[in-house]
């Protein structure tokens, strides 16, 4: 089946979908964007993604002429003319096309392309088993990554190094502080208590990290929402990174040292085999999907 994609209003094949040379988002990075998952033909946690856009949107100021119900019926369109029952939907508004000038245009409305691509969700549930490692990186973003923008120059460069090192992730460190990771929210374990770094302009407010808050706390578990070192991270008992591509996963070593005591470091640990349980079971009340 060939590969679709959507450009403002038609859906047609990925080789000829593109925008004009001078949309902002091109030139400008002056853009949004959401990734979705997709299981069993669901979008997972769809809701609360387009409200993060809207707020986004509204942030920068640039005005999408499509409704939510609409938006939601092409989005599934797509999905089901690319006939994936497990992939990622990328949806992505620029402030549309015009003349290169760093003022905002005056009238010109804005881009919005969504695309398609499989992927394998169980590959998740295998790492679940296996844990990841991490790399630490400098945070040398822009001061409002709450904003999800498609200025992500830093966060390539981070994923990129820790490509390089045989590394999962990069966690971004600011002075001593962890904020999260290049695409992902960070989180250590500590005596029980579960911890990420609360919300506000040092970092995105991830859908699946405010999903497991959630989750967590309906399940009678701690959560912290504070700042914490890399001293912290360090010493965890557990640590676990989320995102909408890797719901749950337990990071197992940062920078080459195991996590957790000699008993258990470098293994997933129980209170993130207990997330993961609860994680899983969410995905499987929304859409239905199980490995």
């Amino acid at each position: 089946m060939p590969q679709l994609a959507y450009v403002n209003g038609r859906i047609l094949p990925l080789a000829d979908a593109s925008l004009h040379i001078e949309d902002r988002g091109t030139q400008f990075g002056d853009a949004v964007y959401e990734v979705c998952a997709v299981m069993n033909g669901h979008i997972l946690d769809w809701q609360p993604h387009l409200v993060r856009l809207r707020r986004n949107l509204a942030e920068l100021g640039i005005v999408l002429d499509i409704a939510d119900g609409p938006l939601t019926l092409q989005a599934r369109r797509l999905i089901a003319a690319n006939g994936h029952a497990e992939c990622i939907i990328y949806m992505q508004v620029s402030r549309g096309t015009a003349k290169r000038d760093h003022a905002f245009p005056g009238a010109a409305p804005a881009n919005l392309v969504m695309t398609v691509r499989r992927f394998d969700f169980a590959q998740r549930l295998r790492q679940l088993e296996t844990g990841i490692a991490i790399i630490t990186q400098p945070d040398n973003r822009w001061g409002r990554v709450d904003i999800k923008t498609t200025g992500l120059l830093p966060n390539v460069l981070a994923k990129q190094a820790a490509k390089q090192a045989g590394a999962f992730e990069a966690w971004l460190v600011s002075g001593d502080t962890v904020r999260e990771g290049s695409s992902t929210s960070a989180w250590i374990v500590k005596d029980g208590r579960i911890i990420t770094h609360p919300t506000g302009t040092a970092i995105l407010p991830g859908i699946a990290r405010d999903s497991l808050i959630r989750l967590a706390r309906e399940a009678q578990l701690v959560v912290e929402q504070r700042p914490f070192t890399l001293a912290e991270a360090m010493a965890a008992d557990e640590a676990f990174l989320t995102s909408t591509t890797a719901p749950i996963l337990p990071v197992v070593r940062i920078d080459g040292q195991a996590v957790g005591n000699s008993t258990t470091g470098g293994k997933t640990g129980p209170i993130v085999r207990r997330l993961a349980e609860l994680t899983w079971n969410e995905v499987a009340r929304q859409t239905g999907w199980r490995a």
